[in-house]
């Protein structure tokens, strides 16, 4: 898969926006300010392919990536307090008009995005609960793992593997998209749960 063949293709505000599935779809998802759109930009090599904004919650549209022969699914940050109730319930139906299309769009994999310094909050935990509810594949990569010290990530890469095996978590994987550490696992990860003709 060549992941620097990737381009911006659209966001949708509304899930009955969402295009029909014409590939498989990696999806991406994670609190506001953890780290999405760095990530995305890494796994791609490319600087500004999604957007990174010093606000957090300003993602409110799931946006969509074309890489190589799949689909990146950018899903919008959740757990920002300074939301008003209309727009909070415009994200949840969103959020949930994806997911309860997911499998039938063919979603290979979820990316669930979990800051390595800090437990799980409230609704990363509501998250972890709802793909364990809907038998949703998933694996998380633990961002900024470069703020943490040698002794710090041996710990947190502990503590996160027996916290989210019980929700069925494929994989625990540290990340940086600053300095790079796990890209290359996670691009692996990728492959490896994408049909045959994909991942080649």
């Amino acid at each position: 898969m060549n992941f620097q063949k990737a381009a911006f293709k659209a966001a949708y505000g509304v899930s009955s926006q969402l295009p029909p599935a014409d590939r498989p779809e990696i999806v991406f998802s994670g609190r506001s300010n953890v780290g999405k759109s760095s990530l995305i930009n890494r796994l791609c090599q490319r600087k500004s392919l999604a957007r990174v904004s010093a606000t957090p919650g300003k993602t409110a549209t799931i946006n969509f990536y074309t890489v190589d022969d799949v689909h990146f699914v950018d899903l919008p940050g959740y757990g920002y307090a300074r939301v008003g109730q209309a727009e909070r319930r415009r994200w949840d139906e969103l959020i949930n008009g994806y997911f309860a299309k997911a499998k039938g769009r063919g979603m290979a994999l979820l990316v669930q995005l979990l800051d390595s310094r800090h437990a799980p909050s409230a609704d990363d935990v509501q998250m972890l609960e709802y793909l364990r509810y809907h038998d949703l594949p998933f694996l998380a990569a633990l961002t900024k793992a470069d703020k943490l010290n040698k002794s710090e990530r041996q710990q947190a890469a502990e503590r996160f593997a027996a916290l989210l095996e019980p929700y069925g978590c494929r994989q625990v994987l540290q990340t940086s998209a600053e300095k790079g550490d796990g890209i290359e696992a996670l691009r692996s990860a990728i492959e490896a749960a994408l049909p045959a003709e994909e991942g080649a």
